[in-house]
């Protein structure tokens, strides 16, 4: 009993991390700079957008994990459909939360948020994390 929890613990606990890199990439996607060098630059519009991702990812994929119907067509009773339960709400979190951006950054036609963010306007990026937290903390709850 307790091998088998240890094992579960520690496959979910690797999946979410690689899970949290994936989704950190996949944000990086639509906002075109890249992240690890703009944090080395000291960007800090970027670390609070970085921030907000990670947030919002782990909430979503603590929600996937932590829920007993997602309602898919899989059996989440066992090890593997858990897993594949939780895969796919994150890949559609992870999706909305770039729509998301995009939608934001549609919304916003005064300025260009890709171009404040780059330069490293603070306020547009605490205004992207909200949105990516927000985002985050919605799609949880329709998972659950």
């Amino acid at each position: 009993m307790f091998i088998t929890e240890f094992l579960n613990i520690s496959a979910y606990s690797l999946i979410g991390i690689i899970l949290m890199l994936l989704g950190s990439f996949c944000i990086d996607l639509v906002i075109p700079c890249s992240f690890p060098e703009e944090i080395k630059k000291g960007n800090r519009a970027i670390g609070w957008i970085s921030a907000g991702a990670y947030i919002s990812i782990g909430i979503i994929i603590r929600t996937a994990i932590a829920s007993t119907d997602s309602g898919f067509f899989i059996d989440e009773s066992t090890f593997v459909g858990g897993l594949l339960s939780t895969m796919f709400c994150y890949a559609l979190g992870v999706a909305f939360l770039m729509i998301g951006y995009l939608i934001l950054k549609f919304i916003n036609k005064k300025y260009d948020l890709n171009k404040e963010v780059g330069e490293g306007n603070v306020a547009a990026g605490v205004m992207v994390f909200g949105m990516l937290v927000g985002l985050g903390l919605v799609i949880s709850g329709v998972i659950a």
